[in-house]
Order: C-alpha cells, then sequence, then structure tokens
C-alpha cells in the first residue's frame, strides 16, 4: 500500500486509550455538573463552560474521528468547516443581539428612535 505524502497513520490507539479518553469525559463532565452549582458570575461561568466544551470537542474529534491518525487533508476540511460554522454563528449572534438591543430601547415610549 503506497501512502500519500499527508498521511499520517501509526499505531491506532488501543481499547485501553478509548476506555481511558471516555473516562477523562465522564470526570470533564461531572466538573461542568459541578461548576453549574457554583457560585459564579456569568462571565466566569460561562468560560469554564467554552473551556471545558473545547477539551471535550478535542478528544472526540482526535480519537474517536481518527482525524489524530487520518491525513491532515481531512483535519483540514473539518477545521475549515468548523471555522466557518463558528464564524456564520458568531456573526448571527451578533446581528440578532445588536437588533434586539436596538427593539428594547426604542420600545421605551420616551426614546427618540428614528423612524417611529
Amino acid at each position: 500500500m503506497v501512502d500519500s505524502p499527508g498521511h499520517r497513520e501509526g499505531a491506532h490507539p488501543t481499547a485501553a486509550t478509548y476506555i481511558k479518553v471516555a473516562f477523562t469525559l465522564a470526570a470533564l463532565t461531572a466538573i461542568e455538573f459541578a461548576v453549574f452549582y457554583l457560585d459564579m458570575p456569568n462571565p466566569v461561568l460561562i468560560t469554564v463552560f467554552l473551556l471545558l466544551s473545547l477539551v471535550k470537542f478535542a478528544l472526540v474529534i482526535l480519537f474517536y474521528m481518527h482525524l489524530k491518525f487520518d491525513s491532515r487533508l481531512f483535519s483540514g476540511v473539518f477545521i475549515g468547516g468548523l471555522v466557518l460554522a463558528v464564524a456564520v454563528s458568531v456573526a448571527l449572534m451578533a446581528i440578532f443581539q445588536a437588533r434586539w438591543t436596538n427593539n428594547r430601547s426604542c420600545a421605551h415610549p420616551h426614546s427618540a428612535c428614528d423612524g417611529r
């Protein structure tokens, strides 16, 4: 079998590795549940959840989706699509947040909004 230049096939993980990853994911989920019940300001809580989710996401795509062992082309296509999806989501959230904020200020009876 001829390997392509971008092919990174090596020793695939054993069942023990998958079990370790599963326990790590379970532990991170337990940490998320514990953090939810701590008295933290919302920005800190959101940051902790995003970081934990990022670690869990990385573990899943690296091991269970085998991107750690496949061609770099597959990783590039996956990461490119992910970056595009995140960019579109962030743009939509910003648009709707700005529109919602603008509509709330215009709903006030004494506001000086154009067009009302």
